[in-house]
């Protein structure tokens, strides 16, 4: 860091003059992700909610407009314990980033969905 890059009491002010080092190192982690998966293939989405019906259905609606064609035993499901929330695996053949971080973002954007993985 350079003295341009600190206060008086030696603290970092946030100032960037360009001399940040290896940029590799500032990479998004989303960069990272994209080198490591080979598209097509074969990608579990995981959502979470409260066990009823209607969560089921959500999520299958969502995943059938991303990804149609399910292969048979694609979807699994398991409830928690206590039977109070459901969790749903699809394993889909995934095209694209793109095509995850659409369903990704429809999941989270759904008020039935409490987490997806």
């Amino acid at each position: 860091m350079s003295t341009d890059d600190t206060d008086n009491n030696g603290k970092n002010n946030g100032i960037n003059n360009g001399n940040n080092g290896d940029r590799a190192t500032n990479r998004n982690h989303s960069d990272d992700l994209e080198s490591v998966i080979k598209y097509p293939c074969e990608f579990p989405v995981k959502a979470m909610g409260k066990n009823d019906a209607q969560l089921e259905a959500a999520v299958l609606d969502i995943i059938h407009r991303h990804a149609p064609g399910l292969k048979e035993g694609a979807i699994k499901t398991r409830p928690s314990s206590n039977g109070k929330y459901l969790s749903i695996t699809i394993t889909i053949t995934a095209q694209n980033r793109a095509q995850l971080d659409a369903i990704y973002q429809e999941l989270t954007d759904c008020e039935r969905v409490l987490m997806a993985l």
